[in-house]
């Protein structure tokens, strides 16, 4: 996302430039001991400096599937399946992929590495009345990093507390002479109450601010120190980054998959992620949310990609790094969607085996002499409060349904599913 501001550096191709560039450059090769380029781009008069170049192919579809791939893949695709229908959300999704997502990627990198400039000195080459939406991406971008900043900072924050013997949100804090456990935490869980208390240390209103939380702005500093010096030298000390930056997360993913598809219950979330509602399609609202998550995955329309492609050769085969970075941006999404719903499934079954417990728990003080076990099926549970609908009825009991506790569990709340 930072890239939006290196792509706006500004450079001449002009066909008679570029001869005067040539000139300069035989000129500079007599120069004993300063042949590197750095030293020759130094010494050539600013309109005649060429555009820096990525060092390989490979540097730069890192670079442009790291900034591709993000949130919106982890956390919002599966939360659009979720909403929308499980697996027939993806029906509307390739289709928009194959009308709008593509054919824009592919555009945006071929205007990017043609008149190799920003996103704001292309739309105003194109015409100077376009010029408006360059610079309105670049405002868009500038919000988007402010934003990802303070998501970078909570992970920090929560990276620092790791490095302890004992996770500080495994179990709830006590108080008191007693080691009472603090009641908020235990109506709530350790998970969300280190959340709310220790990370955000959240006030009751907007109008109500605690001060500042100087360990959090600490890391928010951090954040922005390490970011300035990935770019302060542009796609020279940023271009080295991606090795890192683009592949991490994929080692991450590949870790928490072979975790989370052995946890109990993730062929249940599984079997709801790919178990398509059909009748969803009907709905316009899913393929607007299809077409929206289009364009928020590939990272379209924020200039960025105009800017990665300004520093490809003109003779760069863009058709095809197109297909190759949608087509590895959509299977991020469905492999992060795989991971998502095996732990959404497991925290489901959690659910579902508490439910119950806990109307056994009840049965089995309403009815003593009832032979049962806290180990029973569903479907078992159903047949006893069937038969002993009058006897139980004041009881209110919960109906325990594997499939209602899948459609109840939030996408959000599984960040804070503990996993022994």
């Amino acid at each position: 996302m930072a890239f939006k501001i290196n792509g706006l550096i500004s450079s001449a191709n002009g066909q008679a430039s570029r001869a005067k560039q040539q000139r300069e450059l035989k000129k500079l090769d007599s120069v004993a001991d300063n042949d590197s380029d750095d030293v020759r781009m130094d010494m050539l008069e600013p309109e005649m400096k060429v555009r820096q170049e990525w060092d390989s192919k490979v540097q730069f579809l890192l670079a442009i599937v790291g900034y591709a791939v993000g949130l919106g893949n982890v956390w919002r695709f599966p939360y659009l399946c979720q909403q929308n229908g499980g697996g027939a959300f993806l029906i509307p999704y390739f289709i928009m992929l194959v009308l709008e997502g593509i054919p824009i990627f592919y555009m945006e990198l071929g205007i990017g590495q043609r008149l190799r400039k920003g996103s704001v000195q292309v739309w105003t080459e194109i015409h100077p009345f376009l010029g408006g939406i360059g610079i309105a991406s670049v405002v868009v971008g500038i919000f988007v990093a402010l934003y990802y900043n303070v998501i970078i900072t909570w992970c920090l924050f929560y990276l620092f507390h790791s490095f302890t013997r004992q996770l500080p949100w495994m179990e709830c804090p006590t108080e008191g002479p007693n080691n009472t456990v603090v009641e908020e935490c235990e109506l709530s869980s350790a998970t969300a109450y280190f959340w709310y208390r220790n990370a955000l240390d959240i006030s009751p209103a907007i109008d109500q601010p605690n001060g500042i939380k100087w360990s959090m702005f600490g890391c928010l500093v951090l954040a922005w120190t390490v970011m300035f010096f990935c770019l302060m030298r542009g796609i020279k000390s940023s271009g080295k980054v991606v090795y890192v930056t683009a592949t991490f997360p994929y080692v991450v993913l590949i870790i928490f998959c072979g975790r989370a598809v052995t946890l109990e219950g993730a062929g249940a979330g599984l079997q709801h992620m790919f178990t398509p509602d059909l009748q969803k399609l009907q709905d316009p609202n899913v393929w607007l949310d299809a077409a929206t998550q289009i364009f928020y995955s590939l990272g379209l329309a924020f200039g960025s990609i105009i800017a990665f492609a300004s520093y490809n050769p003109p003779n760069s085969n863009c058709k095809r790094d197109a297909l190759t970075v949608s087509l590895i941006n959509s299977a991020t999404s469905i492999f992060a969607s795989v991971v998502v719903f095996s732990i959404l499934g497991f925290k489901a079954t959690q659910l579902h085996h508490t439910c119950i417990d806990q109307s056994v728990t009840k049965i089995m003080a309403a009815l003593p002499d009832l032979n049962i076990t806290p180990n029973i099926t569903e479907t078992r549970l159903s047949n006893i409060l069937l038969e002993y609908n009058e006897t139980l009825r004041h009881l209110n009991l919960t109906k325990c349904n594997m499939k209602d506790e899948l459609n109840s569990v939030s996408i959000a709340g599984v960040a804070c599913v503990r996993i022994h």
